[in-house]
């Protein structure tokens, strides 16, 4: 498949260089589209293409480039608009997380998908690696009895750079929206259960520098009455957690532990999953297999969903739930009270 590529920042180059290429057989990029002209020209020099592949508007890029479909990293507040004007132009979209700021938004781009046929998908790429994989087929075969109460730890440190040197320090809402869409969504998936209220306090500390919070903390409430506690955290000195986090799953018959997307994304290296069934000792369990990893993974399945007239796993649809989630965090944080969930089915 054809593919245009919207948003050619740090993250846009960082899909070039890790996230492509192992997608090559599948998807061809003809074009890239930045509509600011100096991160256009560092990107067009960067990968060496020639200007009839480089586009300050994504219409232009249409007019000129014949695709299938179009790959949006820009910031979050063009998402929803650019998924749209390329699902009106006949194009099919994967846009990069978090989908939309608000579930109104997210709505709005998936009602497009539907009217237009065209497959919208999120690009949810921690759902794509062996450990969270294994821990939801564990949840959804009961190998370990029924599931109780839950426990997510995040913990990194990423205060050091210069205020005017860092745009992650200006990002609306860098842990509740930023980094937890990562959790949200994972838990919806290891879960299997969709979330019904949840109670967020949020806090920076006084060494941050970041204008909204960097620490965060939450209690979820599932369909099914299970509980999750979260605890996030731009700026902590503890020992760093990898990035999905630290995973504590009780169940009627032991626990499970987990983590997963130790760094470099081409590697599962750091994930593990352990079970503790009680009263005997740890046991590291066999991990699901994948043919790719995170964003390739997601890239991939797209495209086989749409040769196969399927949807995926994280379409747009779909991950409605964890918009849901995000904002409701959000306005739980802002009014101090817990707050509901509102259902998308």
């Amino acid at each position: 498949m054809k593919l245009i590529h919207v948003g050619l920042g740090n993250w846009g180059l960082d899909w070039e260089a890790n996230a492509l290429p192992p997608v090559g057989d599948d998807v061809e990029r003809v074009a890239i589209v930045d509509a600011h002209e100096p991160t256009l020209a560092r990107a067009q020099k960067k990968l060496k293409l020639p200007d009839a592949m480089c586009f300050a508007d994504l219409d232009a890029a249409f007019a000129a480039t014949e695709a299938d479909l179009v790959l949006i990293t820009a910031p979050m507040i063009a998402h929803v608009p650019l998924a749209i004007q390329a699902m009106e132009a006949g194009k099919h979209v994967l846009v990069e997380k978090p989908f939309a700021g608000t579930l109104a938004e997210a709505r709005e781009a998936v009602a497009v998908a539907e009217r237009t046929g065209r497959t919208l998908m999120v690009s949810q790429n921690y759902r794509f690696y062996p450990a969270p994989r294994t821990a939801a087929k564990i949840v959804a075969d009961g190998s370990m009895g029924e599931p109780g109460s839950v426990h997510v730890d995040f913990r990194r440190w990423a205060n050091d750079a210069e205020y005017e040197m860092s745009r992650h320090y200006q990002f609306p809402h860098p842990l509740l929206f930023d980094m937890a869409i990562h959790q949200y969504d994972l838990m919806r998936m290891v879960l299997g259960q969709e979330p019904v209220e949840v109670y967020a306090k949020d806090m920076s500390p006084s060494w941050s520098k970041f204008d909204e919070e960097s620490e965060a903390l939450l209690i979820v409430t599932f369909a099914n009455g299970q509980i999750l506690s979260y605890r996030g955290s731009w700026v902590s000195s503890g020992d760093p957690t990898h990035w999905a986090g630290e995973w504590r799953m009780e169940f009627s018959e032991g626990e499970l532990s987990w983590t997963s997307r130790a760094g470099a994304e081409k590697a599962a290296s750091g994930d593990v999953v352990t079970a503790r069934h009680r009263g005997k000792k740890p046991v590291e369990l066999p991990l699901v297999e994948l043919p790719l990893l995170g964003r390739s993974m997601g890239l991939k399945q797209l495209v086989d969903s749409i040769e196969a007239g399927v949807e995926p796993e994280s379409s747009g649809r779909q991950n409605l739930g964890t918009v849901a989630l995000m904002e409701a965090a959000v306005r739980s944080a802002e009014s101090g009270q817990a707050e509901r969930v509102e259902a998308v089915d």
